[in-house]
């Protein structure tokens, strides 16, 4: 935070309330340019616009016609996640093609009368764009600060499409099926799940064999509609990013009638590169590029991009805007891959790779996704950059541990310390990682695991806003468990 101030020059804060003005409190005292701080809690804002009400209406017009197209629209820091934040300067062009491009790419989502309820934090891209593009698409916003009151809020406010990050599908899914398993209806929910993905898959394939129409049409009554209804009953899209959805999820959510969108952009990208279309729908993939965006990919297979929504430079840092650039091309960091129809495959992440002790190369991304899709699991995080084999460290879901527990015939009062060491819960991450596992070489294989007896959030300093583990700082933060990981035990055999 003081950081991100100090650099931009901030001079005017605005805050929510107590909590975060003492968190500004802590930092602001050799920051000078900061002359002025708002509470929303407090009444400023209105006090503020009260302020204003000598300046005269041409004032008013002259200011709001000031800005050009290739002015500063905004500066957003990035997450810090391989380093300290870098501002990227994004202009007022940046927004405004990519918000006409978008909705041309996407009409089916963006266009008057449809609705999304905001739950991912402005300050992230993500967000910020898509509400600049709702204003441009004529899309009603709702905004939803706490994520424990999601669900409630998309049954009251009911939208026609959804913006999250993986976790929040994996979330929604995964509470689903102990809520069943709780009712006693655990063995249904799974096999309409079986037959969702089914059903998915041989519409991709074009033909759907009678026996798997009269389940699914049975299911739908059982099952999927009162999904559809949790979610408000209206969703019919939704827009996925910032990590791999799977192949599963994608499959589940299109038979219950909601096609999730994979789309793939950075902070200095203005949110979306890419995006699957729901006219060619194709999942395991993040689509072909967007109007004005052009992508190639490097010879060392790293995704290379330029167009109408790439920003303008890293604020005073012309070192880091320089290096950032193939030329005129701006390197990602992200491996990927085009298929034969040109959509883009996220394979890894550039400065994420692994390379063991033997010189394998592994994407920890391909083993912690499947991972942290079991219902138990909070974050994993893959090791074993130069040493003899992969490894990882897990944290529980604190919210879903007590839950699993009771269906599983377990103690629901164990902390997480307590579960950590639970043989049940031992199992279940074993049978999370063999699942992982099956998708890869056995070199490339997570061969040892421990979990932690914390959780790893945004507070911790382990997550950003958009819940994307800060892996280097969990790496500094848990070496000596690391360490710990290679001294125990033969690898094959979990820690704890």
């Amino acid at each position: 935070m003081h950081w991100n101030l100090s650099d931009a020059g901030a001079h005017a804060i605005i805050v929510e309330g107590p909590d975060q003005f003492a968190k500004f409190d802590e930092v602001h005292a050799d920051l000078p340019d900061v002359r002025l701080i708002w509470q929303i809690e407090r009444g400023d804002l209105g006090k503020l616009a009260s302020s204003g009400t000598g300046v005269s209406d041409e004032e008013l017009e002259r200011r709001r016609t000031l800005a050009h197209e290739d002015d500063i629209a905004t500066i957003i820091y990035t997450a810090g996640t391989t380093g300290r934040p870098k501002g990227c300067v994004l202009t007022h062009r940046n927004f405004v093609e990519l918000s006409r491009n978008t909705t041309e790419a996407i009409p089916e989502v963006i266009r008057p009368g449809s609705s999304t309820l905001l739950f991912i934090p402005t300050a992230h891209i993500f967000a910020r764009f898509i509400a600049v593009l709702s204003v441009y698409g004529g899309v009603k916003v709702g905004h939803e600060p706490d994520t424990t009151q999601l669900l409630p809020s998309l049954g009251s406010f009911r939208p026609t499409f959804l913006l999250a990050v993986p976790r929040v599908f994996e979330k929604v899914y995964n509470s689903s099926e102990q809520k069943a398993e709780a009712g006693g209806k655990g063995k249904i929910f799974r096999s309409a799940a079986d037959v969702a993905i089914a059903h998915s898959k041989a519409l991709e394939a074009g033909k759907v064999p009678l026996g798997l129409r009269l389940k699914f049409a049975l299911f739908d009554r059982l099952v999927y509609s009162k999904l559809r209804a949790v979610m408000g009953g209206r969703v019919q899209y939704a827009v996925s990013g910032s990590a791999p959805l799977g192949e599963r999820l994608g499959h589940f959510y299109h038979s219950l009638g909601i096609s999730i969108l994979e789309g793939y952009g950075l902070t200095e990208t203005t949110a979306p590169m890419t995006v699957t279309r729901p006219s060619s729908f194709a999942i395991g993939t993040v689509g072909p590029a967007l109007p004005g965006v052009s992508i190639r990919i490097a010879e060392d297979g790293e995704i290379e991009t330029k167009g109408v929504n790439l920003f303008k430079e890293y604020w005073k840092n012309p070192e880091a805007t320089a290096a950032a650039f193939n030329g005129e091309w701006f390197r990602t960091g992200d491996i990927g891959e085009f298929d034969d129809r040109g959509f883009l495959r996220i394979t890894g992440r550039k400065k994420e790779l692994i390379v063991t002790a033997g010189g394998k190369n592994v994407a920890p991304a391909a083993l912690e996704d499947p991972i942290r899709a079991n219902p138990i699991v909070s974050q994993v995080v893959v090791v074993g950059d130069q040493k003899p084999f992969i490894a990882a460290l897990v944290t529980l879901d604190a919210e879903m541990l007590p839950v699993w527990l009771k269906n599983n015939g377990e103690d629901e009062s164990l902390t997480l310390e307590q579960a950590a060491k639970s043989p049940a819960v031992l199992a279940e991450v074993q049978r999370a990682v063999d699942v992982a596992n099956s998708h890869v070489s056995r070199a490339e294989s997570i061969r040892k695991f421990v979990i932690l007896p914390t959780e790893w959030t945004e507070a911790s300093g382990h997550l950003t806003p958009k819940l994307s583990i800060k892996r280097n700082v969990i790496l500094k933060d848990f070496a000596s468990e690391v360490e710990g990981v290679y001294a125990k035990a033969p690898a094959g055999e979990p820690v704890h």
